[in-house]
């Protein structure tokens, strides 16, 4: 059986999306209405800025007690966040999120179109399991090579 791609796997294919003039407690309304962990910041019509994740709303927001209706955006997103083709296998969408340390990864289209954004929480464990064996091997040879 084919392993899935990340598009296959996205159960909601519609993108939440702010502009960066917006601010925190929007974003969060918006994501909680949503039931999704993350909203992109994107300029019309359809330029990718940044992400903010929970965990950005958590570290960058409550942890730095900001005021959320007072803060925008463009202050707490990710720039430039790595983006990935549709065609991504799981586990290989798996192992970029453990080597780089983040559980959101926006799904862009050959013509820079976002299609969705794949979670963590969108993979299956067996798919988890192969990304984590590959980069224990990858560990392993970095480590070998010294």
């Amino acid at each position: 059986m084919a392993e899935r791609t990340v598009f296959q796997s996205i159960p909601k294919k519609h993108v939440l999306s702010l502009g960066p003039q917006h601010n925190v407690w929007e974003a969060a309304c918006a994501m909680t209405r949503a039931n999704c962990g993350s909203i992109l910041v994107m300029e019309p019509p359809d330029r990718l800025l940044g992400i903010v994740t929970e965990r950005d709303l958590m570290t960058r927001v409550l942890a730095k007690a900001l005021e959320p209706k007072q803060t925008t955006l463009a202050q707490v997103m990710t720039p430039h966040p790595q983006c990935v083709p549709p065609e991504t296998r799981v586990s290989d969408a798996v192992l970029i999120m453990i080597e780089r340390g983040f559980r959101h990864l926006p799904v862009v289209g050959p013509d820079r179109k976002i299609l969705g954004v794949f979670s963590v929480r969108d993979a299956l464990p067996r798919e988890i399991g192969t990304a984590l064996s590959q980069a224990e091997f990858n560990e392993q040879v970095n480590d070998a090579l010294g």
